[in-house]
């Protein structure tokens, strides 16, 4: 079914958090043809199927996008790596496995925006409807889902002692982020089953792979919506050099992300004007929102020397060690073989009138750095935080009509006063945090951002020298009705008729924490939608 004249109900380009959900629900009913193309290779890397191997397929043009930034002028015009995922399961193969859902109140705003069936009540339905968690269903809470999500199988004295820190500022213990309550300090849960990394692909593209009526195409590279007027028909795409069309009888669904979502659009002749005009892309369908409205969560690590050899880096300098940890996540699936990008998350307000929290931490027991670049000889930890909800927007835009071309992405970080505030608010924290009766006795020095950053001023300067993506791009299709709106309420593109956007980019604002699991609600309550239109027509 992958001929020239190939017809399908549902066309899917993406096969990430989203793709593979839509996927999976589409192609249930058997009366439904699903095709999904996915621009990366299969996921057949042994290290994506470890938690902790994300520290080798993060900046691995095999199975990472490889995106970096154009320079930037609140970081001191500083260009930084992007990490996506290009591989089946997209990103959730090889980000952190850290199971975040955001804030009721995250929700509740993209309703007050207008964007009706999106209230945390409406959206509840579908995270729970995702989810098999480990310890079973409650209000909160699914059972049987098809993403599993499991405690940290390992713990370590300097997270336990981070914790007791955080209680020490105000900040109350937590065993759930996801709960009736987000702020708090605990040991996170992970998209993990059995110690094995939960990715989309794992959880809903592979039981039902092998279905009659669902056909996966690898190292397919899309080229272009097409289009009859103001009506995609079907998808031109090309595997290996080998160009192809296939056919969409209903409807097509973008789910390549936000940055391959808008660049999509845009060498399809959807976007901006003069943005396509630019590239030498002859504009079809104006729609000046596509590419903008970016935002991301910046982070700034906070890294201390510890007194004690008590972290991952003297575990790791050893080989007796790193065979034992071998061994015990070869047998047992436990040990630190078995940690996500991170153990502990903190989330704390910067001001006590606040009525919810602005800031994450993200404690991890070691120390590099970057992923991939291994850990430092030395025994220390690493305390990033980042802002919740960035006041700053970014865009994105095609620089060619080429779509083997990567676009121009301007995150424009830190562009307002508030993002300013709040960052170097959350490194004072952190400096605080550091200075605890608990934690204190650990620390035998501060070496990021060091003792020369004092003022404010110095620190916000540390931040734009130093400060990195925590990989949560979003909004570039952002769903709404105003002017610079790119999909409505029901991800429908506004202006072309059977064209879709399911993904992080349709978030008109940035949810409170980790993007992956909202996703993967997005494209649940999406699948019901597309299916409930179905049989309405």
């Amino acid at each position: 079914m992958e001929s020239g004249e190939a017809r399908y109900t549902y066309i899917v380009v993406g096969a990430g958090s989203a793709g593979c959900v839509l996927a999976n629900r589409l192609s249930a009913d058997p009366k439904n043809r699903v095709l999904l193309l996915e621009a990366g290779g299969r996921d057949i890397n042994p290290w994506i199927h470890i938690p902790v191997g994300y520290f080798k397929t993060m900046h691995n043009p095999g199975t990472d996008w490889c995106y970096e930034t154009e320079q930037d002028p609140g970081l001191n015009g500083r260009s930084i790596a992007w990490p996506r995922g290009k591989v089946l399961g997209g990103s959730s193969s090889i980000n952190g496995l850290i199971y975040i859902r955001g804030q009721a109140e995250d929700y509740d705003q993209w309703r007050q925006l207008g964007n009706t069936g999106w209230s945390f009540t409406d959206v509840l339905p579908y995270f729970k409807k995702a989810e098999d968690q480990e310890r079973g269903a409650d209000e909160f809470h699914g059972a049987g889902g098809p993403l599993s999500v499991s405690n940290m199988r390992i713990s370590r004295e300097i997270c336990d002692v981070y914790i007791k820190a955080a209680e020490e500022l105000g900040i109350p213990a937590t065993d759930d982020f996801n709960g009736a309550s987000q702020e708090g300090a605990g040991y996170v849960q992970l998209t993990a089953r059995n110690g094995r990394r939960c990715s989309a692909a794992v959880g809903y593209l592979n039981p039902v792979k092998k279905r009659p009526n669902l056909d996966v195409v690898t190292h397919a590279l899309t080229h272009r919506v097409l289009l009859d007027g103001k009506r995609a028909i079907g998808i031109e795409y090309s595997v290996k050099g080998d160009i192809r069309t296939a056919h969409a009888d209903a409807e097509v669904l973008l789910s390549a992300g936000a940055i391959g979502s808008p660049q999509i659009l845009q060498i399809s002749g959807i976007g901006g004007g003069a943005r396509l005009e630019d590239a030498g892309v002859e504009v079809v369908h104006d729609l000046p929102g596509v590419g903008e409205n970016l935002q991301d969560h910046l982070q700034v690590r906070s890294m201390y020397r510890t007194n004690d050899p008590i972290t991952m880096n003297d575990q790791v300098k050893n080989p007796i060690n790193k065979m034992f940890m071998g061994l015990d996540y070869l047998f047992f699936r436990r040990g630190p073989l078995s940690m996500g990008a991170s153990q502990v998350c903190v989330f704390a307000r910067t001001q006590q009138d606040m009525e919810t929290p602005d800031i994450q931490f993200h404690l991890q027991p070691l120390s590099a750095d970057k992923p991939g670049d291994g850990l430092h000889k030395f025994s220390a930890f690493t305390s990033s935080v980042c802002q919740l909800r960035p006041e700053s927007r970014g865009h994105l835009t095609i620089t060619s009509n080429d779509p083997a071309d990567y676009p121009a992405i301007h995150p424009n970080y830190l562009a307002t006063q508030t993002d300013q505030r709040t960052i170097v608010d959350g490194m004072k924290m952190s400096r605080r945090l550091s200075e605890t009766q608990s934690l204190g006795p650990y620390v035998a020095e501060e070496l990021e951002p060091g003792p020369q950053a004092q003022s404010d001023d110095e620190l916000l300067e540390h931040a734009r020298d130093n400060s990195v993506t925590i990989y949560h791009p979003v909004g570039t299709c952002k769903m709404g009705s105003d002017t610079m709106a790119v999909v409505d309420d029901r991800l429908r593109l506004h202006g072309v008729e059977r064209l879709r956007v399911v993904d992080a980019s349709i978030m008109p604002t940035l949810v409170s924490g980790n993007t992956n699991a909202p996703t993967i609600m997005i494209a649940e309550k999406a699948a019901d939608m597309i299916l409930e239109d179905a049989r309405a027509n």
